[in-house]
């Protein structure tokens, strides 16, 4: 049955966008992470110097971020693919946009995006943003996503499977992820760091390595942008590692998969902790890259990023999170019997200790910092 489009029907704008939704899945509350590929796509399309700019927007629903790629962020090319047939007359409708931008062309299709992938593996056709908004877990992909991906390129990757991600489907994770997972606190950042882990493990792979642009979530969706580079940073492969975490007082610490004996008990209570991974200890945010694209977002005027993205931005450019454990006031709570300090007291004393802290920028109520976790607990009394 062919989907029928009329001019009749109600359109939904975002940014310079103006679609069609039709009856597919589409959540408006994820327009900060559209926002989020708009300017990084621009930040990659000023630095290619008038280059044609090639995307595959591999799981596009109704296209809206194709749409913004192509009149918002210089995409000059696009791929656009929906495994739903009924969805290519409104991925046609909504594209139609594109035709007012001179030097952009554009292509809708349906089919699988295994069997698109692993075309244009075989084709060696590479492009400068891979986009993949996925259900689920979408870790078999990861070897002929990145094998589309442009050197120097992105990949755009969402995970929604929190069950596994977050350590509450064990026997999942250890499947989808290659990794033991252990439910905790800093539910988001164990996620995003597993995630990561999974994209630079596929990369190394293929003899690449991986430089994280931007790692954040809203509690439902994971989402990672990667830049791929030609071969891994030195030490990179260090940045993989493990990650404990101790029940009875709330400490959290790791090590590098290569000195994972180093890991041992808690430091402040002596407790065996819970560890996950394989995961990425790295930083999750490339403050310098966002700060870029921020700039190039103010002087280009097109409002890309809505107010909640621009201050979820502004917190992830604050927390790059070059420290790879973060820790939650719920435990500190905890420990003091209710009695939870203020995150910007806890902090003003750790700096004036002469501590590196600061706050979360993927989590709420969620802080970094160098000192031990004995250290946190005597300032915080």
């Amino acid at each position: 049955m062919k989907t029928t489009i009329t001019s009749e029907q109600a359109h939904y704008c975002e940014a310079s966008a103006r679609v069609l939704l039709g009856d597919g899945f589409f959540r408006v509350d994820s327009r900060p992470a559209r926002d989020y590929g708009v300017i990084l796509l621009r930040w990659l399309a000023q630095k290619r110097q008038g280059m044609p700019v090639a995307v595959l927007d591999g799981l596009a629903g109704c296209g809206i971020r194709s749409v913004r790629y192509g009149l918002e962020a210089g995409a000059t090319e696009l791929v656009v693919n929906d495994a739903d047939p009924q969805r290519l007359a409104l991925l046609d409708h909504n594209l139609a946009a594109l035709s007012q931008c001179a030097g952009v062309h554009w292509q809708a299709s349906s089919g699988t995006i295994q069997k698109l992938l692993a075309s244009f593996v075989l084709q060696e056709k590479h492009f400068d943003l891979v986009d993949l908004d996925a259900f689920g877990a979408a870790t078999d992909l990861l070897p002929s996503a990145l094998g589309a991906v442009r050197l120097g390129g992105i990949f755009y990757l969402a995970s929604s499977d929190g069950r596994s991600f977050t350590g509450h489907d064990r026997p999942a994770a250890l499947r989808r992820l290659g990794a033991a997972v252990r439910a905790q606190p800093c539910s988001w950042e164990l996620a995003l760091r597993l995630q990561m882990g999974a994209v630079a493990r596929a990369a190394w792979a293929m003899g690449h390595g991986v430089q994280p642009l931007l790692c954040f979530s809203e509690g439902r969706t994971f989402r990672s942008a990667v830049q791929l580079t030609r071969r891994p940073a030195a030490a990179e492969e260090a940045l993989l590692g493990l990650q404990a975490y101790c029940h009875r007082c709330g400490n959290h610490w790791g090590t590098s998969l290569l000195a994972w004996k180093s890991l041992g008990i808690c430091s402040n209570c002596g407790a065996e902790p819970v560890t996950s991974g394989p995961l990425w200890r790295g930083p999750l945010q490339n403050t310098t890259v966002l700060k870029a694209a921020l700039e190039l977002e103010q002087k280009a005027g097109l409002n890309s990023l809505s107010p909640p993205a621009l201050k979820q931005l502004q917190r992830l450019i604050n927390d790059g999170a070059e420290q790879p454990e973060a820790f939650a006031l719920a435990d500190l709570a905890r420990q003091l019997r209710g009695d939870m300090p203020p995150l910007k007291d806890l902090l003003k004393a750790l700096v004036a200790a002469g501590w590196q802290a600061a706050a979360s920028g993927i989590q709420a109520m969620q802080f970094r910092t160098d000192a031990p976790w004995a250290e946190v607990l005597r300032l915080a009394r």
